[in-house]
């Protein structure tokens, strides 16, 4: 019986031992393998990196304009509404008013959502007629401080749309076309610790950057202040109404103050110009480039074909040892 044992575990001692071995001769046959084709895998890195450069060169260099600004402080007749709501809420029901509560959605988030809306977007792009340098422009000539047109897409001596394009598209592009294209070069976010918000505008000029920032400024302040001006003139109105509605003392003396804070809240909006957002700082025109990063592209494209030849290398050593 222990004879039987003994040579059985010999054997297995014996493979232990071998494994090492196996190990060592399957690693030097990869990097057999690999010297063999070594100059398979020069080829194609050599190739993927003088593709990388030309890809890189080829690229235009596009500038980003930032500013960072400050939610504005709110009126003091939105608190003095929801003051008046909370202490007269059951007087103002006896009449059929519905004041509501004093919550609702924060002004400089509601602002940020608007400015990314497909409305508001469509609306400058059209208010400030940048559609040819939007979906156009092809490069920035530096010495001008001008655009350069694709001529493909546009004839900027006729001021004339000239792409072809398929039906249900027209040589001019859509408002849902530049939405798409704009909402990919502008930001809006918000921090969650200062509450500070930054918005930002990539282009092929400079100039086209920091001007498209300002009137993004400029633009959501008017909107939201006509958003408020109207909603207190409506609420305004329907209080006018029910004030010759009753006859209550007390009622027409919480009508009388809620129409004073709506007077408030229109007075306020008309005299300030920064109304949703205060400007800290302002957009500069960037004198240095945000993108492309040459340098990455070109090391990320050298890797690439360094990894596709090692692939290649190996593919054809299988399919070659098992013929």
């Amino acid at each position: 019986m222990n004879k039987e044992i003994q040579p059985q575990y010999q054997d297995a001692q014996f493979s232990t031992m071998q494994r090492p071995a196996d190990d060592e001769i399957d690693l030097r046959e990869l990097f057999s393998v690999i010297w063999q084709g070594k100059w398979l895998i020069l080829a194609i890195t050599a190739g993927f990196a003088i593709g990388s450069v030309l890809f890189a060169l080829s690229q235009p260099n596009i500038y980003k304009s930032e500013a960072l600004l400050a939610p504005a402080e709110s009126e003091s007749g939105g608190g003095g509404l929801a003051a008046l709501a909370g202490q007269f809420g059951g007087l103002a029901s006896m009449a059929g008013i519905n004041l509501g509560s004093g919550g609702g959605v924060d002004k400089t988030q509601l602002a940020i959502e608007v400015m990314k809306s497909r409305q508001f977007i469509s609306e400058f792009i059209q208010k400030h007629q940048i559609l040819p340098e939007l979906m156009a422009a092809e490069k920035w000539d530096m010495a001008t401080n001008t655009v350069v047109y694709n001529p493909e897409l546009f004839d900027a001596a006729t001021n004339t749309w000239v792409r072809e394009v398929k039906a249900p598209f027209k040589p001019e592009p859509s408002m849902q076309e530049a939405y798409k294209a704009f909402s990919k070069i502008f930001s809006a976010n918000s921090a969650k610790d200062t509450g500070m918000v930054t918005i930002s505008v990539e282009h092929l000029s400079p100039s086209i950057a920091q001007q498209w920032v300002n009137w993004l400024v400029q633009d959501i302040n008017e909107v939201m202040k006509k958003r408020d001006v109207m909603e207190a003139e409506r609420g305004q109105a329907f209080l006018e109404q029910q004030l010759r509605q009753t006859n209550i003392a007390d009622m027409r003396s919480v009508l009388y103050q809620l129409m004073e804070q709506a007077q408030k809240t229109i007075m306020f909006a008309n005299v300030r110009e920064e109304y949703v957002f205060n400007t800290i700082d302002p957009a500069l025109v960037p004198e240095e480039k945000s993108k492309p990063k040459r340098s990455l592209i070109c090391i990320l494209g050298t890797l690439f074909g360094f990894v596709i030849g090692l692939v290649i290398v190996f593919v054809r050593y299988i399919f070659n040892s098992k013929r």
